[in-house]
């Protein structure tokens, strides 16, 4: 059954479970007040050997994690949502997993919310949300990966000092919302995007992803010094730079990609 703590916010765990167990046997749901990361406790149990399909909440999250090590900023208690959905899960290829998540959380908070590869959430060139996936090996035979899926989401808009790029929060495009509601509208959902792409792949969400692409015809500069024009991105998931030794794909989960101001190599 779901579970829930005794808080403020009315959490919506029997509602969200009621609309997941179906779709994956043995889920649960657990809202806790406060927890170091979301994902960090989900792969803590995960290496005991706890590995049960669950969605894991925070009101308050005091050491949340991002992409390459870096620290997860988002608003605590009320002014962001933090939770983690750790499932068992083996795709024939993992390429593009974080942008269907992104996808499926920015299609059900709002249609303005766009997508920066590979894994932030944005609008108005703003960050918005943050995804973080970790799998855990926990020693099973012939048991599939457990995957932890991390997203944050600012509700409130967050001090911009310090941050390299300046935060957005989802009360500007839905001033009402709270995180219970928004969780409702992002759990099933989710649920749902992650298991057709273990079924069928990136291939089918290509469109749906370049159709918010936020980096879309803009010049970028990444991590590792190529320079070019973002062109979407492929079937894999990849992104697309056109740039002087022509059109690149970019896999790797350890470059980040800027957009940039000023002529780019190859392109007047």
């Amino acid at each position: 059954m779901a579970s829930a703590s005794a808080l403020p916010l009315r959490w919506p765990a029997e509602a969200i479970w009621e609309a997941v167990a179906p779709m994956l046997p043995g889920f649960t749901v657990e809202v806790l007040p406060e927890l170091d990361s979301t994902n960090s406790e989900l792969m803590r149990r995960a290496r005991a050997g706890c590995t049960e399909p669950v969605l894991l909440v925070t009101e308050r999250q005091t050491a949340g994690r991002g992409r390459m090590g870096r620290q997860w900023h988002s608003g605590a208690g009320p002014a962001a949502l933090t939770f983690s959905l750790g499932l068992n899960l083996a795709p024939a290829d993992w390429s593009g997993l974080s942008l269907v998540v992104g996808l499926s959380v920015a299609q059900s908070l709002h249609a303005d919310i766009r997508l920066k590869w590979p894994n932030d959430l944005w609008w108005h060139d703003r960050k918005l949300a943050g995804i973080l996936i970790e799998t855990a090996n926990w020693g099973k035979v012939n048991a599939s990966p457990y995957v932890v899926i991390g997203v944050g989401t600012n509700l409130q808009t967050p001090d911009a000092a310090g941050l390299s790029t300046a935060p957005a929060g989802l009360r500007e495009l839905l001033p009402d919302i709270d995180a219970a509601q928004a969780l409702l509208r992002i759990a099933a959902p989710l649920v749902q995007a992650v298991q057709r792409f273990e079924a069928h792949g990136f291939a089918s969400f290509q469109n749906a992803f370049n159709a918010r692409d936020a980096l879309a015809q803009l010049p970028v500069t990444l991590s590792d010094g190529l320079q070019g024009v973002a062109q979407g991105v492929d079937a894999s998931g990849a992104l697309l730079v056109a740039g002087a030794q022509g059109v690149q794909r970019v896999t790797s989960a350890e470059v980040s990609v800027r957009p940039q101001t000023g002529p780019v190599a190859g392109h007047g």
